[in-house]
C-alpha cells in the first residue's frame, strides 16, 4: 500500500547530480512531490529532501539506486511520524482587500501568518505549516483575489537526536583506517 516518504540524500555539491538523482524515479515511474535541496549540518555536503507517495519496497529498491550513484555518500527514508518538517508559503493578495475589512488581518493572526510587505498594490502574507495548512491559507485568501501563491518543497529533519549521516561517517573513516 502507497504511503507518503521522506528520502534524505546525502551528497557533495556536484553538478549533473539532481538529473542524476530524478532519473532514478523517473525511470520507476515515481512522481517526486517535493524537493528541496540545501546544506546540511556537515560543512560541504548537500541534503536533498525528496517527497514521495509510494510503498515501502519501492522506496527500499529506491534508496538502495540512490546510493549507487557516484557522488551520493547515504540516502535514508522515513515516514512522517518520524521526521519534523514544514513548507513555506507566500500570498500576495491586492492591498485594498486588507483596507476593505479585517477579515484578512484575522486570517493572518487566526492561521499564525504574518505580513511581509505592504504596497499600495499588493501584500505579501507568509504561512509556514504542513501542506494542507498553507493549502487551507490560500483557500481562505482565495475570496478576496489571491494575485500570486508559491508554496516551497519540504524541508525535514530526523527525530532521532543522533545525525545517522554522522554516525555513518565515522563508521566509514573507522573501516577506512583500518584497511590502511
Amino acid at each position: 500500500m502507497k504511503q507518503e516518504f521522506i528520502i534524505t540524500v546525502y551528497s557533495e555539491n556536484n553538478i549533473g547530480l539532481l538529473n542524476r538523482i530524478t532519473i532514478i524515479f523517473t525511470r520507476r515511474k515515481i512522481n517526486i512531490e517535493s524537493l528541496t535541496v540545501s546544506a546540511s549540518a556537515i560543512q560541504g555536503i548537500s541534503k536533498f529532501t525528496i517527497v514521495v507517495n509510494e510503498t515501502p519496497e519501492r522506496i527500499k529498491k529506491v534508496v538502495g539506486q540512490l546510493e549507487k550513484v557516484v557522488d551520493v555518500l547515504k540516502a535514508f527514508y522515513h515516514t512522517n511520524d518520524e521526521m519534523v518538517f514544514q513548507e513555506l508559503a507566500l500570498y500576495k493578495v491586492p492591498t485594498d482587500a486588507l483596507y476593505d475589512s479585517d477579515q484578512i488581518e484575522q486570517l493572518v493572526r487566526k492561521s499564525g501568518a504574518r505580513i511581509l510587505e505592504i504596497t499600495k498594490e499588493f501584500t505579501v502574507i507568509e504561512k509556514t505549516g504542513h501542506k494542507e495548512e498553507t493549502q487551507k491559507m490560500f483557500d481562505d485568501l482565495s475570496q478576496f483575489g489571491v494575485l500570486q501563491f508559491i508554496r516551497s518543497g519540504r524541508i525535514a529533519i530526523t527525530r532521532d537526536p543522533i545525525e545517522r549521516l554522522s554516525e555513518f561517517l565515522k563508521e566509514r573513516d573507522a573501516l577506512l583506517q583500518a584497511m590502511d
